[in-house]
């Protein structure tokens, strides 16, 4: 048996925040950022929303596409970087507030990678035997760490949630890579609570995101091509016969690089960061989502979802819709 997607939903944040707005508080404008980016505008959370909050909106639409119910799910895996407590766990969070009693949950931090890993730890359950029926979501609010006078970092990224129902079948997943490289970590990197303690004489801070733009760079236009050709060459799958190439929304100059090496036509990577940024752990199920309900995915159809971010971390699968 293997893994297989039967519902996809998604949550963004109302507020849109555009390179001019960005403009406004930083050194930049719009054509610096599109030129180097490809990024248009993005979606900010505001104090009363966050990445809980996210999860539950797209893991409720995910449901309702799916058609199932809540209390059939046996399994919740919440992908991301950015949760809103230390615990309990957005999971949990998420199981309370659908309803969905009979699931295990748990929260998965693989940063940009999140939900391929996601999707990979669910069909281990699944191979095993263990658990038949469901839910990941990749959910994000890097708005909160991020260093808003940077413009290194603060044009890149945006709020947002995608999730997708699976289910046990003998049709979906068809191979899959992951891999971490730790020696690689500080080119993505966001210090959490310090050490702050009667002990020290000193309080806890909390820090801000950093990256080394040109090394995370370098490591996906390599790595990514690499993870694709692996789960194609293992699985006997032409370039040819892939619909979508379905890639973490980081940067479109990454996506031509990629699609250079590979030798397939940009047509085949399809965007939305021009939208929304990069979501992190949203990105993937966020983009895959929107292709689901604007109907441009037929059963059959083989798919790549890659995955690349902090850690540093990648993944792949090819799948069959």
């Amino acid at each position: 048996m293997t893994t297989k997607i039967i519902g996809t939903g998604s949550a963004v944040p109302d507020r849109v925040v555009t390179n001019d707005d960005l403009a406004k508080v930083v050194d930049t404008s719009d054509e610096w950022i599109q030129s180097r980016t490809g990024i248009r505008e993005r979606r900010i959370a505001d104090a009363q929303s966050g990445t809980t909050d996210l999860a539950i909106k797209a893991a409720k639409a995910a449901l309702e596409d799916s058609g199932v119910s809540a209390d059939e799910l046996d399994i919740i895996v919440l992908a991301t970087s950015s949760p809103d407590r230390c615990f309990p766990s957005g999971a949990c969070e998420v199981q309370a507030a659908i309803g969905a009693h009979r699931a295990i949950a748990f929260d998965l931090s693989a940063a940009c990678s999140g939900f391929v890993y996601g999707f990979h730890t669910i069909s281990a359950f699944f191979k095993a035997g263990i658990y038949k029926t469901g839910l990941i979501i990749g959910a994000d609010t890097l708005s909160k760490l991020i260093d808003w006078k940077d413009r290194g970092t603060c044009v890149l990224f945006g709020d947002g949630a995608g999730a997708a129902v699976v289910r046990s079948q003998d049709n979906g997943m068809l191979y899959m890579t992951m891999g971490a490289d730790g020696t690689r970590g500080s080119a993505l990197d966001c210090v959490s609570r310090t050490t702050g303690n009667f002990l020290t004489g000193q309080e806890p801070e909390t820090g801000y995101m950093t990256m080394d733009g040109q090394e995370v760079f370098r490591f996906a236009v390599k790595t990514v091509p690499e993870a694709i050709l692996e789960v194609l060459s293992e699985s006997g799958t032409d370039l040819s016969e892939i619909k979508y190439f379905i890639l973490h929304q980081a940067n479109y100059r990454i996506f031509e690089s990629i699609a250079k090496r590979l030798k397939v036509p940009m047509e085949k990577f399809p965007t939305n960061l021009e939208r929304y940024g990069n979501t992190s752990g949203a990105s993937i199920p966020l983009l895959l989502d929107e292709l689901n309900k604007a109907g441009k995915l037929q059963q059959g159809d083989k798919l790549v979802l890659a995955g690349f971010g902090a850690g540093l971390t990648w993944g792949a699968t090819l799948m069959e819709w």
